[in-house]
């Protein structure tokens, strides 16, 4: 019973959100004078209970971030550095894969400028922002500040407050975007939001951050595994331990001492991690990780740590500084344990630290404390075996020897590397839409990078710091045949396979020289010849962006019109398309059955001069196709929400009498809104 009235409960919230306009952030302004030609025009806000505003620093690829624009600045103002901010919160987002930097409960935004024109009597400002909860609102808000005339002016600092009433000039113009999958980074739990068998929970954002800290724990905690299989580190394990068992008194000190070491070596490598989010600040350090310029660096950092690794150079730090602190360390005690740990982590520089440096720069990408849950993990498994071994002796004499093997293990974690690398580039890449890496050529460097590791693992090639060998162990053979058989895999994805083992590396596979890979060969493929104005969309579906060529088209051949609004930062709407329309009860209806015309709320192309019109419902200016998208869906649909499905005759008349308009909801419920649409076209 309690299942059943939550549920009601969550439906009624949900028709509620979809039948009205919404404005969950109400502004006021005012000016601050600094001096007789400067002032600070400061934005405050108070956002509805369980909305969020998203930052202008929050990464690329997420929500729309916060945009300033100043419309009358030339000639008459300049701005003193960029605005600045009141507190913000980050948190990780899956499904964007970036971490979303955002405002709660109230923002402020203050700009400060500097008066060139002694005769500006006004300010105009536009806000472009995004807020989210259970659906997310693109607002355009407009906005004049009155500026005094200078002769007015006392000396002293006057601070002029301006109510949102008050202002000359305030409009704003939403549409929205419908996001359940945002809510996890927002902080808030809310409810069950379909009415389909399947219940879709939405989580607290602290549940999708852990789930991002836990995975950097374990990548972490596996790559100090591996740095303890390099030639400068697996070495001292019998070295180190033999000495604190011979040197100790008794074996509980040496153990002591060991346990001792082993927190020394987790200390220093956290302590690594907290200096690293301390300087660049954890939502600093996200931003700068998610930039193209940033992407490009870690590209050109973990080349150079690949090339180390494969035995072109080696990065060690000043001899020097091993001298002074093995100096300390023959203090003994505590503090000379201490230094020993600050020893190690310095003498095996050359093998932890590209690996170290790797995951620093994975760990930013996440945000937030993921750089001391990243050194964590690693200094974790890099003690662990210290602490055992001094336990338990008796385990040394089940170590391998030293050998070549070593060197083995580093090559292949330059190979890691140097494939690794690749991924930022491609972050890039697809941020500033150049084309240069699309998914074909991201997947042939990963073929040529795995194939030409599968023939060093097969002894066919040797570098510089291999030892001579007659034949391969087993153990090196079986490894070979695995990097082969991940070699292999790969291929078929030129073809259009999804490779779901590797999804979020490669570019997504609209990003590619071919919508349907190498050959055209990609499943559902749609005919040579577009109809015109229409484009290949998800799964190969034939779908229109602009409603008369599509309405034309649907007359032409006499099928019903299925109108998508949507958005591109919309992230219901691709688990729609990625969950949905790709079931193989669902697509066929798509591709052969109906018309579809997807309308993106959030496309900035600017109208024509001729088309551009004020609103009679919101008494917003509809300048751009996405404006127009809005103006049609709330005029029509009387809201403002997506996605957004309807689907109509050629008259524009809607065909589902129980439901008219449908949004996110699961696959049997969709499937039952298509045919009953499409059925009564039929009749």
């Amino acid at each position: 019973m309690k299942k059943f009235i939550f549920l009601l409960l969550a439906f009624l919230a949900f028709a509620n959100v979809n039948s009205q306009i919404l404005d969950p952030a109400k502004w006021t302004t005012k000016i601050e004078k600094k001096s007789d030609n400067t002032y600070i025009l400061v934005f405050d806000a108070v956002i509805e209970k369980d909305w969020h505003l998203y930052s202008q620093f929050t990464p690329d690829g997420g929500p729309l971030a916060l945009e300033v624009v100043f419309k009358n600045q030339k000639g008459n103002f300049t701005l003193n550095g960029k605005a600045k901010e009141s507190k913000t919160r980050t948190a990780y987002n899956d499904i964007f894969e970036v971490n979303e930097t955002f405002f709660e409960k109230k923002a402020q935004i203050r700009q400060e400028i500097t008066i060139t024109n002694p005769a500006i009597s006004k300010v105009e400002v536009e806000l472009n922002y995004q807020v989210c909860k259970e659906v997310c609102i693109n607002v355009e808000k407009k906005i004049t500040f009155s500026i005094p005339a200078f002769k007015t002016l006392s000396t002293a600092p006057v601070v002029k407050v301006e109510t949102e009433t008050a202002i000359a000039e305030v409009e704003g113009k939403t549409d929205t975007t419908k996001v359940d999958a945002l809510v996890p980074t927002l902080g808030v739990s809310q409810g069950l939001v379909t009415a389909d068998d399947k219940e879709v929970a939405v989580e607290a954002s602290t549940e999708g951050s852990q789930r991002g800290l836990w995975s950097i724990f374990f990548i972490a905690f596996l790559s100090g595994f591996a740095a303890l299989l390099t030639p400068c580190v697996f070495p001292m394990i019998p070295m180190t331990v033999s000495f604190f068992t011979k040197q100790s008194k008794n074996k509980a000190k040496g153990i002591r001492n060991a346990f001792i070491y082993g927190i020394s070596i987790i200390v220093i490598y956290v302590m690594l991690g907290f200096i690293v989010t301390w300087v660049f600040g954890a939502g600093a350090l996200n931003a700068l990780s998610t930039n193209v310029w940033f992407n490009i660096i870690f590209f050109i950092l973990l080349v150079v740590f690949a090339a180390s690794f494969l035995g072109a150079f080696e990065i060690m730090l000043p001899n020097s500084w091993a001298n002074k602190v093995d100096n300390q360390a023959d203090k003994g005690g505590i503090i000379g344990i201490l230094f020993m740990a600050l020893a190690l982590a310095i003498v095996s520089f050359s093998c932890t630290g590209p690996i170290v440096g790797t995951l620093l720069v994975e760990a930013a990408s996440k945000g937030g404390i993921a750089p001391v849950i990243g050194m964590l993990g690693f200094s974790l498994a890099l003690a662990l075996p210290f602490m055992l071994f001094a336990m338990f002796p008796g385990w040394l004499h089940s170590l391998p020897r030293s050998g070549g093997w070593l060197n083995t293990v580093k090559v292949v974690l330059g190979f890691l590397e140097l494939a690794l690398a690749f991924k930022f580039l491609s972050n890039a890449d697809l941020v500033l839409q150049l084309h240069l890496l699309e998914r074909e050529v991201f997947l042939a460097i990963w073929i040529a990078i795995f194939g030409t590791l599968a023939l060093y693992l097969f002894g066919k090639i040797t570098l510089p710091h291999d030892s001579p060998m007659s034949h391969i162990s087993v153990g090196r053979l079986m490894m070979g045949l695995l990097v082969l058989t991940f070699t292999i895999y790969l291929i078929p994805g030129l073809w259009g396979a999804p490779l779901k083992i590797i999804s979020a590396f490669p570019p997504p596979m609209e990003y590619s020289e071919s919508p349907y890979g190498v050959g055209g060969s990609r499943g559902n493929t749609v005919a040579a010849v577009l109809p015109d104005g229409a484009k290949s969309g998800p799964h190969g579906i034939v779908v229109f962006d602009d409603y008369e060529k599509g309405l034309a088209y649907a007359k032409t051949v006499n099928k019903p019109i299925m109108l998508d609004f949507t958005g591109h930062a919309c992230v219901n709407c691709r688990k729609m398309e990625n969950n949905v329309w790709s079931e193989a009860n669902i697509l066929p209806i798509l591709n052969n059955e109906v018309v579809l015309i997807s309308l993106y709320v959030d496309d900035k192309r600017e109208l024509p001069k001729s088309e551009q019109f004020v609103s009679k419902i919101t008494g917003s200016e509809i300048e751009t196709v996405g404006d127009k998208w809005t103006e049609f869906m709330i005029s029509k649909y009387k809201t403002n929400t997506q996605p957004l499905y309807v689907i109509t005759d050629l008259e524009g008349n809607n065909l589902n009498e129980t439901k008219p308009t449908i949004s996110y909801v699961g696959v049997q419920e969709y499937e039952s809104w298509l045919k009953e649409g499409v059925s009564k076209f039929k009749k």
